[in-house]
């Protein structure tokens, strides 16, 4: 199996979407779990908002944020020194092979990770083997098949469509929110509570933010290049497309709604 390739890229478009994150918005599934004193790795932790959040939920347990970009856990490092969080450190890992010992952590947790790794089932199979016995691998995944909007729009019909295919191509599964459950069970884990869970966004507000940055990543973005590159589409179409971002979000019916799946594992 060859390995995917992250389809967003680090652009700033990008990095927008990642920093409005929290542990309330996105890990809300695992909060009630979490408890002062736990050790918790945070895999793909990107800028860090959501692992500085964690850290404060489980201080003065340890909390470890591990991400392939070297770049972006500068910014996770930043993010955790403006808040004070005395109690996370960040290294360079990945989630194929961790490079921690077996039974490092009490949670291990991943927000918005397998959907972009080539072999899921491994990368929990590993999540697992670095978490404690009677501790918790906690995941949450969109799922853009399910993705929902009003009004139609025929461009963010295209954009779905050929995002799905842009990220297969690379090696992902962006539908990945349905298949967390079946992940698990494949894995090895008995264990597993699976739920779900969505974003919205639907203010003028939120609608001018959502639309912006997709209409700014549709055409500046890493994943803008693995679009044209790989032949699935050209620039022309990609600024129709982004156009399209920002018709709808200039629509006062403008409503769009990103499900979410959810597993919390017991090891």
């Amino acid at each position: 199996m060859k390995d995917a390739v992250y389809t967003h890229g680090h652009h700033a478009s990008v990095l927008r979407s990642h920093l409005w994150r929290t542990a309330e918005n996105s890990a809300a599934y695992l909060l009630g779990a979490l408890r002062p004193g736990l050790d918790l790795l945070d895999v793909g932790c990107g800028p860090g908002t959501i692992t500085a959040d964690l850290a404060a939920r489980v201080a003065p347990g340890r909390v470890t944020g591990v991400d392939t970009s070297t770049e972006v856990l500068e910014r996770a490092r930043a993010v955790a020194a403006e808040r004070r969080v005395g109690n996370a450190v960040f290294a360079v890992a990945d989630v194929r092979a961790l490079g921690f010992p077996d039974d490092s952590f009490d949670v291990v947790h991943a927000h918005q990770v397998l959907q972009h790794v080539g072999d899921p089932v491994g990368a929990l199979r590993e999540m697992r083997r670095v978490c404690r016995p009677g501790g918790l691998v906690a995941v949450r995944e969109s799922d853009f098949a399910a993705f929902a909007w009003y009004p139609r729009v025929p461009a963010l019909a295209e954009w779905l469509e050929l995002y799905r295919r842009v990220a297969r191509a690379n090696g992902g599964e962006p539908d990945a929110g349905r298949r967390l459950l079946s992940w698990a069970r494949s894995a090895g884990f008995t264990d597993v509570t699976p739920g779900a869970s969505a974003w919205c966004f639907a203010t003028p507000e939120e609608r001018s933010w959502w639309s912006g940055l997709w209409a700014e990543r549709t055409t500046r973005s890493g994943y803008a290049r693995l679009a044209v590159e790989g032949g699935h589409t050209t620039p022309e179409r990609l600024v129709a497309v982004a156009e399209g971002w920002r018709a709808w979000g200039g629509d006062a019916d403008g409503w769009f709604a990103v499900p979410h799946g959810e597993i919390l594992c017991r090891v």
